[in-house]
């Protein structure tokens, strides 16, 4: 920022200059001409000579303006980055809805950071954070060591964690050494969806740059979060996920399987079983897809996904096949899988305790494919609904059929 403002102020003097000169040059052509139109060589002699110092004082004036203006800029440029959400724009009030408040007063966000109720000195300044990130998982007590794996990983990345307890022990949890660091929200047997629509709206969000929104069964030994977002910036990435390690205990789709010869892919091609990606397949689960137990989202795409997570669904089955919408722009190139950074998904049944796992397991199948039937149901009757809206990326029609042998083709983009 120093080195900013040093290379500005050198152009402030060279501006000044210029309109010194300027000035001094109007001046010496009024000059000349009073005395060549002058007759009387007393009084116009002595207005002559103060002219020249007139000058000088418009001069130095102009320049104190312009030096106290300009240094009110900057003094506002530098709060509106340490405090970016302090100040409200007349485009993010609700139109005719707070009428009652005056308008400088108005805050429009907010953020998960714990604050302190008391500093040490009331003019103490605030530290800033940069490049914050939000994590935010459903944990149980069961899961504790897998939990605290994860979280150890992320605090060194300066990471918010935001834990959902869905069994409501969180007194287990204090003898961990980041626990009173993180935010503990409580609801007996909620899933990941119903916290994350209830507790992560995106204006509360919105200071974030990245939602990591995963389960709590991921073995994180070969994820860095860091490497992780390095990547995921550098191909503009707007959704994505850590691939999978191929020896994990549940592997849902191809796609999400980590390429040991890849930093990251778009896309996987495979000629059997149902769903077959070709080279002319352009949609979830062949591109564009990542899957519901570990999404990352930019802040942008967060805000959209927000709104796809349905309030009374509470699996989100489904989801993950229409998240490449929220991808701001085409799904091929803004959604990825990163195989650099990947982690073991260990297919550990939560919600529910041993003794009742088989029966629980088959009540939440049945549950969460009545709410896949429901939210197709729901997408399809909001498409023919919305007349305005068209969509971004229409059915591809298979125009070939494939004569080759059934086999997977290692193959990434």
């Amino acid at each position: 920022m120093s080195n900013l403002y040093n290379r500005d102020s050198i152009l402030e003097v060279l501006v000044f200059m210029r309109l010194i000169k300027k000035l001094w040059l109007s001046m010496k052509t009024f000059t000349d001409k009073r005395r060549n139109a002058s007759s009387d060589g007393g009084n116009s002699g002595f207005k002559m000579k103060q002219l020249p110092f007139m000058g000088v004082i418009c001069s130095v004036t102009l320049y104190i303006v312009y030096r106290t203006t300009n240094y009110q800029y900057y003094e506002t440029q530098m709060e509106t980055k340490l405090h970016p959400f302090d100040s409200v724009e007349d485009n993010e009030l609700p139109s005719g809805k707070l009428k009652d408040l005056p308008r400088g007063i108005m805050h429009t966000r907010s953020d998960l950071e714990l604050r302190p109720q008391w500093r040490k000195s009331l003019r103490s300044a605030v530290k800033v954070k940069t490049n914050k990130n939000l994590l935010a998982m459903p944990v149980g007590i069961k899961q504790k060591e897998h939990v605290d794996d994860v979280v150890k990983k992320f605090r060194t990345e300066n990471f918010t964690i935001v834990l959902f307890h869905y069994d409501g022990k969180v007194d287990g949890w204090w003898d961990l050494d980041w626990c009173d660091k993180a935010i503990h929200i409580v609801a007996h047997n909620q899933t990941k969806w119903w916290f994350a629509k209830r507790f992560l709206h995106p204006d509360i969000v919105s200071t974030y740059d990245y939602i990591f929104l995963w389960d709590e069964d991921l073995g994180v030994e070969h994820f860095n979060p860091g490497r992780y977002l390095e990547i995921v910036k550098s191909e503009g990435l707007e959704i994505s996920q850590p691939a999978l390690d191929p020896n994990s205990t549940e592997i849902h789709h191809r796609i999400t399987i980590r390429s040991r010869m890849k930093k990251f892919h778009r896309r996987v091609y495979e000629l059997r079983g149902k769903t077959r990606c070709s080279n002319i397949s352009e949609g979830p689960p062949c591109s564009g897809f990542v899957e519901g137990m570990a999404p990352v989202f930019s802040r942008a795409a967060w805000r959209c996904a927000w709104h796809l997570i349905q309030n009374d669904l509470v699996h989100g089955w489904g989801m993950d096949m229409k998240l490449g919408y929220c991808a701001q722009g085409d799904r091929t190139k803004n959604a990825g899988v990163i195989d650099r950074e990947y982690i073991v998904h260990k297919g550990i049944q939560t919600l529910g305790g041993t003794g009742e796992l088989t029966k629980k397991t088959k009540k939440i199948r049945r549950q969460s494919t009545w709410e896949l039937k429901i939210f197709k149901e729901r997408w399809n009757q909001a498409v023919i609904q919305d007349k305005d809206w068209i969509d971004p990326f229409p059915r591809q029609q298979r125009r070939r059929k494939h004569k080759r042998q059934s086999k997977f083709v290692d193959l990434y983009d």
